[in-house]
Formats: C-alpha cells, sequence, structure tokens
C-alpha cells in the first residue's frame, strides 16, 4: 500500500508540474509581452522539465506508470485550467475524461492471466 502511496505522490507532483507549466506557457504566448513572457515562458519549462524528472522517479514499470499517469493527468488539468482559465469542463470533457481514466486504470491495474 505505501508503494501505492509513493507513486501516487510522484504522479501528483508530475502531472502538476506538467498542467501548470503548460499553462504558464500558454500565458506567456498569448498574455504577456517583452521580459515578461520570457520569464513565465522559462518558469513553465522548468516545471516541464521537472515533470518529466517526477515521473521517471516513479517507482514502477514505465509501461504502467503511464497508465496512471494520463488519468491523474486528466484530473489535474481539469483543476489546473480552471484556476488559471476559469474552464469549466464541458459535458464531452467530463465524458471523455471518464474514458481516461477507466482505461488509464486498467493498463496500470489488470495483470494478464499466466499462461498454463
Amino acid at each position: 500500500m505505501l508503494r501505492y502511496l509513493i507513486v501516487w505522490a510522484f504522479l501528483i507532483a508530475a502531472t502538476t508540474f506538467e498542467a501548470s507549466g503548460d499553462a504558464l506557457v500558454r500565458v506567456g504566448l498569448f498574455e504577456r509581452a517583452g521580459a515578461v513572457r520570457i520569464g513565465v515562458m522559462a518558469v513553465g519549462a522548468v516545471l516541464l522539465f521537472g515533470y518529466g524528472v517526477m515521473l521517471n522517479l516513479a517507482p514502477l514499470p514505465f509501461e504502467r506508470v503511464v497508465g496512471l499517469y494520463i488519468a491523474t493527468l486528466f484530473l489535474v488539468w481539469q483543476v489546473v485550467s480552471f484556476l488559471t482559465f476559469r474552464s469549466i469542463p464541458s459535458l464531452p470533457v467530463i465524458a471523455g475524461g471518464v474514458l481516461i481514466v477507466a482505461g488509464g486504470l486498467l493498463v496500470s491495474f489488470w495483470a494478464p492471466t499466466p499462461k498454463a
């Protein structure tokens, strides 16, 4: 159980870094100018690098951590999108998100039956 809590901690950090980094790059591109634009985008780039580090430090095989990552990313991205852009997910986004989360959980937790 502790192992999965550690994995979730890495994934929440990674997805928070990625979603926040993407949001800052978008803000820098479209809502800022001059030196502020460069600074905002640089912070976004550092956060995106941090996402890659945190994802790869998660103590699970890459093919299994990616499923959880995608599910967690969808959920965190909705929170960051709301906090940054005041965007409320539409019904298609929610429906697609349910599929994303279900798929991520299947990839990570569905253990294939051993062959006899």
